[in-house]
């Protein structure tokens, strides 16, 4: 198992974390019981895997109920997370949000659930529009001084959000975020427009989540879009948003690196996700041990140059803008550049001058 600094803070996670979606049978994406649980988070410790990812809203509670039973005498070997934002009732709208009110209760609802009196890694699950965000970023504080909470971390964000909340932070001296857990992938990479760079800027370490894009590269799915019975597509239907056709082109080539390497598509999709800059950790999770254990060996893959460059050609997902005019000052015209950083000119990864550029 290969490890790394859960974002600016001094812990240390598996670079491949366990996801825990499947567990209960609230949100139909695996239904595991109790024994499946036990046997999936055993699977992960005995692997190396140190980092388990959860939430209050997976089935309601109940994931959070199988996770605490299955970590009996041996919570303080894992590093554990949970997330607080989204409903926990059809009918008490205050049992949502990112308020007081709501994450006072949640994290005490969570801690009982867990079966533990801190959580490592406390996530806001999405941004707030109706709570001021001075009031969620003190709650957090506070949780880090009571000891109920050592980090915190934010999920599915606009990265100006972040931004936003890392400068109050920061000016009215309250415990920082150190973690951001968003959806990354092959067919997925928006990213790297935004995201990435405030990450590098900032040291917030990136949590993937969903680097299979809901499974689909797996591989496991037909050119027409059917999915085997059994599968998350089948029983919920496409996870993430992405085009189709585009899809199929990026598969191709995804399963033609994998028999090279003799692999799983799933394998050398979370191996490319995990060669990506500022990424902390990626969510893995599987209805099998068998699937789990595939998943984690990519962190044991090497990928060659051909490799990722052909499939880094295949998923590109262009550059818009304001990104290429970035680029185009920092790399193409400022000179400085060619002094300070003089490799990136021999290998040719600087933003080509696009200036006079004829088709």
């Amino acid at each position: 198992m290969e490890y790394r600094k859960l974002g600016h803070s001094g812990l240390i996670v598996s670079a491949v974390s366990l996801g825990t979606m499947q567990f209960g049978s609230g949100m139909n994406m695996g239904n595991l019981d109790q024994h499946a649980t036990d046997e999936m988070v055993k699977c992960a410790l005995d692997n190396g895997v140190n980092f388990i990812d959860t939430a209050d809203v997976y089935s309601r509670g109940a994931s959070e109920t199988l996770v605490g039973h299955a970590l009996k005498g041996i919570r303080k070997e894992m590093v554990l997370a949970t997330k607080v934002r989204l409903p926990m009732s059809d009918t008490n709208f205050n049992h949502s949000g990112a308020t007081r009110v709501n994450i006072r209760r949640e994290i005490e609802d969570s801690l009982r659930r867990l079966q533990t009196d801190y959580v490592d890694l406390y996530q806001v699950h999405g941004w707030d529009n109706h709570t001021p965000l001075e009031e969620t970023l003190r709650t957090l504080d506070d949780l880090v001084h009571e000891g109920k909470v050592r980090y915190i971390g934010l999920s599915n964000y606009y990265a100006w959000q972040a931004a936003t909340a890392l400068g109050i932070q920061h000016e009215q001296h309250l415990e920082r975020f150190v973690t951001a857990q968003l959806y990354y992938s092959l067919v997925g990479r928006d990213l790297e427009h935004e995201w990435i760079p405030l990450s590098e800027y900032s040291g917030l370490g990136i949590l993937v989540w969903s680097p299979l894009a809901g499974g689909y590269l797996s591989g496991k799915y037909k050119a027409d879009g059917q999915a085997p019975k059994g599968t998350r597509f089948a029983e919920a239907g496409q996870f993430v948003p992405f085009d189709d056709s585009r899809g199929t082109r990026i598969l191709e080539v995804l399963r033609n690196v994998a028999r090279r390497h003799e692999v799983s598509p799933a394998r050398t999709a979370i191996a490319w996700t995990l060669s990506r800059p500022c990424i902390s950790s990626v969510i893995i999770a599987g209805r099998t041990t068998a699937h789990l254990e595939d998943n984690i060996k990519a962190v044991d893959m090497e990928l060659t140059d051909e490799d990722i460059a052909q499939l880094n050609k295949i998923s590109d997902p262009g550059v818009p803008y304001p990104q290429w005019m970035v680029l185009q000052l920092n790399e193409a015209e400022d000179p400085r550049l060619k002094v300070l950083e003089p490799d990136k000119f021999q290998t040719g990864e600087t933003w080509q001058d696009l200036r006079g550029r004829t088709k």
